[in-house]
């Protein structure tokens, strides 16, 4: 799904189909080019599926699809979008890397679905990108490649590369690239058929607001897990997050206890462990590293907080 095209069509878009890739973002950046097909009553858009060895492949609910082409059969495309999920680096073979190397010489514009680009960034074709992945994901992804720009915006299109946060962020993405191409008009009456109230751009965020994430409307409450949520390789005391939140810290203990039922250090600590859980289970950073970066001092102080919240410890999950 490149920013623009200008080839014959109907426009070519290859989907590369990596085991336990996300249905969801996949059926979400197809439909809208097929409905785009039959409302204009012409094929303004074609798509091929393509496995590493032309073979069926099994999506993270264990629905099955069925590939068009071998990676090896395929010499050229406008466009590719890695269609990936869990665990993506897992199966980068030497042999995708390579063809992957070999389409992007060749003026293919690459693109990441939900956590495709792992795939690209290990295989050293996103630098000097900018990319957005899943909101769950970017984390993981940023202690990985740091040196890689990220984004929290729904999807991204560029000149060489582009990516989406996977779920219905590839349906938005495929309606922006409907109105670049063949119009406004037509983007909407597809939207319509999709029963989509909104063609969101790439400018909306991931995520609900964290006031409707927390059902509250104490703005001291969002300031306070809000600066949480931004310090967790380095945590705040609590003293100064109620400081920055223009509370006393019993104020914030009440505040805590009254709408979320949990004290502001389980709440703190609640976060920082999720974050590992991700770490731990997306990527294949020391587990010492994943503690450190989630701001605990000390292996012994990670593991036991870790054990005591998932009932195994972090290696056990690695």
């Amino acid at each position: 799904m490149r920013l623009n095209y200008s080839g014959p069509t109907p426009e070519l878009i290859g989907f590369l189909l990596l085991p336990r890739f996300s249905m969801m973002a996949f059926f979400s950046a197809v439909e809208p080019l097929r409905i785009a097909n039959r409302i204009s009553g012409r094929p303004l858009f074609e798509w091929m599926l393509i496995s590493e060895n032309g073979g069926s492949v099994t999506a993270s609910n264990g629905m099955t699809l069925l590939a068009d082409q071998t990676i090896e059969a395929v010499h050229h495309l406008p466009s590719l979008a890695l269609c990936s999920g869990f665990d993506p680096e897992r199966y980068l073979s030497p042999a995708l890397v390579r063809w992957l190397r070999r389409l992007s010489a060749a003026g293919c514009v690459l693109g990441g679905l939900d956590t495709g680009c792992f795939v690209l960034a290990a295989a050293g074709l996103l630098n000097g990108e900018r990319v957005t992945l899943h909101w769950e994901s970017l984390p993981s992804f940023k202690e990985r490649f740091p040196a890689i720009a990220t984004s929290n915006e729904l999807f991204e299109l560029g000149a060489r590369r582009f990516s989406c946060a996977g779920g219905t962020a590839a349906m938005d993405m495929a309606l922006d690239v409907i109105a670049r191409r063949h119009g406004q008009r037509l983007a909407i009456d597809v939207s319509e058929q999709l029963v989509h109230e909104r063609m969101r751009t790439r400018h909306d965020q991931q995520r609900m607001t964290l006031a409707r994430r927390l059902d509250t409307h104490n703005a001291r409450l969002v300031e306070a897990v809000d600066l949480m949520e931004r310090h967790l390789e380095t945590p705040l005391s609590l003293a100064d997050v109620a400081r920055r939140s223009g509370v006393s810290l019993r104020q914030l203990q009440r505040i805590f206890e009254h709408e979320l039922r949990s004290s502001p250090r389980d709440w703190y600590l609640g976060l920082r462990l999720e974050r590992a859980y991700h770490l731990l289970t997306e990527t294949d950073l020391d587990v010492l590293v994943v503690g450190l970066a989630c701001g605990f001092a000390s292996s012994p102080s990670f593991s036991r907080a870790f054990r005591q919240r998932y009932g195994s410890s972090p290696r056990q999950v690695r």
